[in-house]
């Protein structure tokens, strides 16, 4: 530690440290002889024999840097009027960088090691030189202005800015300790989790601040304030529990900034969760998507929207699936549920119809606001759908409930015109396969189209075909549609010269290609090795691998084979068993009446040669 020489203002060490030769100085423990060292009218003056003190050499830059500080404060304070220096002795003024370093030491939690011989005192709480330090206060000091007002300036404000992030840092140390102390949490995870809570820290923060107005707490540091709050919140144990219920980072610390300090709320909340059969994952999607509404509402309250659902057709051990994918509906209030309820209802749905639909896409119940529900049902009206036959159609597929009507329902319907379907034939693709709604028109339907156009299928017939056959456009192009295509054009035989017959085959019969390759191959191979049919035959009758091979190909090919009869695919395997029964008796039939027709006019005619002369029977055949 230094002392200022009152004569030289040089900093010198004290006597113990000072090397000097004189036996008598060195054995002074008095500061005021060191500081005296060049008073004459000192009693403790070194003689003037004795070698001045060795100066410090390692120190001289900073030294020299304070002296030059010194002097023009010196310099300064001879400038001012003895009013001002009245106030500045009362209030001196700090550098702004003093300011910030004393303001770090006095609020960081971890101090700087101090050693000997250090220039700036490193600790407040030092019990030598503590007192010596200017006062906390000093740093927050109002200026005065001209007219005597006072006011914060500038660089008061940003150290009291600076001072609030100090200790949010300091919070944030605290917190960090106590998770991976208490909790046994990995410092990635710590991290990540406290990154995300500024909102809790502030308030860890504020409320270790208020507790130094408790006498208990009075004179408490910052520091196990903050830790106390910690440990009364019970945050670190809850997020433990949390994390163990599959809950994620950013969903534990969402739930923490929306609980506004009542951390007990969210460990109820996922027990009455629980206890609805919310399981896993959804836990936190429930409680973040539900927002603040289902941390503080009272379970009366969460229990009738509950029973009001199962009142409705909604089966109980239902309502843990619905909430997960629907958590918006712990969000309303009870007359709200009732309100959405009724207007499918009112549509004619049954219980039952209603809680199917409400099992098989919760958010057409919750999601969407009444007013775009409304818009939605009105749009499929349109199509020429009665109120009744809306409430089937979303009974059936409520996932129409969630499509756009400005980015899908309507250029898919301007694209349908396109291709000749009107009004009449979308609402008959709208009752067979609402799903075709539901579906990307850039991604699934112009790509199918364009397949279909590539295979020879014309453009007249393209929009009878998908109102003939609407599921073809819910079949994968790549999975589905392009193998059948490829069987056809490989293993069938169909070569390019006759893909314009593949394109009237897959107009006139679609479903062929929803098959699989490996279900009409061995079809196929029959058809052509054992019926020795040609492909003309399939081109002309593709509905011929519709049909069962063991079931119904086999048995009436053999009853034609045994009956000597040969007729086309489609009067073989279109009718019924009867129907066919029926038409084998009468192809027999009039094949034996046509033999025993030739067999008559071949005996009447023997018998005709010999009655009638030679000649003359000449003259007949002739």
């Amino acid at each position: 530690m230094l002392f200022l020489c009152q004569k030289c203002s040089l900093y010198l060490l004290p006597c113990s440290f000072v090397p000097f030769k004189s036996k008598s100085i060195c054995n002074q423990t008095s500061t005021s002889t060191i500081l005296n060292c060049h008073n004459p009218h000192s009693q403790d003056a070194p003689d003037e024999h004795h070698q001045s003190p060795v100066h410090r050499k390692h120190n001289s830059k900073s030294t020299n840097f304070l002296l030059q500080n010194l002097s023009q404060n010196n310099q300064n304070q001879q400038q001012l009027t003895a009013p001002q220096k009245i106030e500045l002795e009362e209030h001196p003024i700090m550098p702004h960088q003093e300011k910030v370093k004393l303001l770090e030491l006095s609020l960081v939690r971890k101090r700087t090691p101090q050693f000997p011989g250090s220039i700036y005192v490193q600790s407040p709480s030092d019990s030598d030189v503590g007192s010596s330090l200017p006062p906390i206060r000093n740093l927050f000091q109002s200026s005065v202005d001209n007219d005597g007002g006072g006011h914060v300036d500038e660089e008061e404000e940003e150290m009291i800015m600076r001072a609030v992030e100090i200790r949010r840092k300091v919070t944030l140390e605290i917190f960090k300790e106590a998770m991976m102390k208490e909790g046994r949490f990995g410092i990635t995870y710590t991290t990540n989790l406290a990154n995300r809570l500024q909102g809790f820290l502030d308030y860890v923060m504020i409320e270790a601040a208020s507790l130094k107005r408790m006498p208990e707490y009075s004179n408490s540091s910052f520091n196990l304030r903050a830790k106390t709050v910690i440990e009364d919140s019970q945050v670190v144990p809850l997020i433990r529990w949390l994390k163990h219920n599959e809950l994620s980072y950013p969903q534990i610390s969402k739930l923490i900034l929306l609980s506004r300090g009542r951390i007990d709320l969210i460990r109820d909340r996922v027990q009455w969760l629980k206890s609805i059969h919310v399981k896993g994952e959804f836990l936190g999607v429930a409680l973040v998507k539900g927002g603040e509404n289902i941390l503080h509402r009272s379970y009366k309250e969460l229990d009738e929207i509950v029973e009001y659902l199962v009142s409705n057709g909604v089966r109980r051990d239902w309502v843990g699936y619905v909430i997960s994918r629907c958590p918006q509906l712990l969000s309303y209030s009870l007359e709200e549920v009732k309100t959405r309820v009724a207007f499918y209802v009112d549509m004619g749905m049954n219980e039952k119809d209603f809680g199917t639909m409400v099992f098989d896409f919760p958010r057409a119940l919750g999601h969407l606001t009444m007013e775009e529900m409304n818009q939605k049902v009105n749009y499929l009206k349109e199509f020429g759908l009665k109120n009744e036959d809306v409430g089937k159609l979303l009974a059936f597929r409520p996932q129409l409930m969630g499509c756009s009507i400005e980015e899908q329902w309507k250029p898919l319907v301007k694209y349908f015109y396109y291709y000749g379907i009107t009004k009449d034939g979308m609402r008959r693709m709208l009752t067979l396969k609402p799903m075709v709604f539901c579906t990307d028109l850039k991604l699934n339907i112009v790509p199918k189209v364009k397949f279909f156009q590539d295979i020879g299928v014309r453009d007249d017939a393209i929009g009878n075909m998908l109102v003939k056959f609407p599921t073809l456009l819910t079949y994968s192009l790549n999975k589905k549609i392009r193998p059948v295509v490829i069987f056809l054009m490989t293993k069938a035989g169909v070569t390019e010269k006759d893909i314009a017959k593949l394109g009237e085959m897959v107009a006139d019969f679609p479903l062929l290609l929803r098959y699989n390759p490996d279900v009409l191959r061995p079809k196929y191979v029959y058809l052509r090795r054992t019926m020795i049919r040609p492909l003309q035959d399939i081109i002309e009758f593709p509905r011929f691998f519709s049909y069962s091979l063991e079931g119904r190909i086999i048995p009436r090919h053999k009853v034609l084979v045994e009956n000597q009869l040969n007729i086309k695919l489609r009067y073989m395997l279109a009718s019924s068993d009867v129907q066919f029964k029926k038409l084998v008796n009468d192809l027999i039939r009039k094949r034996n009446k046509f033999q025993s027709g030739v067999a008559g006019e071949e005996e009447e005619e023997t018998q005709s040669e010999a009655v009638i002369p030679g000649d003359t029977a000449t003259k007949l055949q002739s």
